[in-house]
């Protein structure tokens, strides 16, 4: 009986222990450019680490916090509410969520 639970928890770390930082930073612009509270432009617009929600996005305190959660999702994670207060770039974004070891 002990051996399907060492097989479901190698699979789990196995499982969330495969995305890099690169896969995370296209994921996270990805769900940036199909945000719907974007202008149209943003998906023209180049994206980078340094791209700030507000200042560059335009997104008021409401849709970050909106943008977070598709990202949440997107990722099968959930930022807390203390550290998604701080998360005011990209950079910072991607940080956060390659150092997340729950990150899929």
């Amino acid at each position: 009986m002990g051996r399907p639970v060492v097989a479901k928890t190698l699979a789990q770390r196995f499982y969330s222990a495969n995305v890099s930082k690169d896969q995370v930073s296209q994921r996270v612009v990805d769900v940036i450019k199909a945000f719907d509270k974007n202008s149209p432009n943003i998906a023209n617009k180049q994206i980078s680490s340094d791209t700030q929600f507000h200042k560059d996005l335009g997104l008021d305190s409401l849709d970050t916090v909106e943008l977070l959660v598709a990202i949440e999702e997107e990722f099968d994670i959930e930022i807390p509410d203390k550290v998604a207060d701080d998360l005011r770039s990209v950079g910072e974004t991607v940080d956060y969520i390659a150092s997340n070891p729950d990150a899929n």
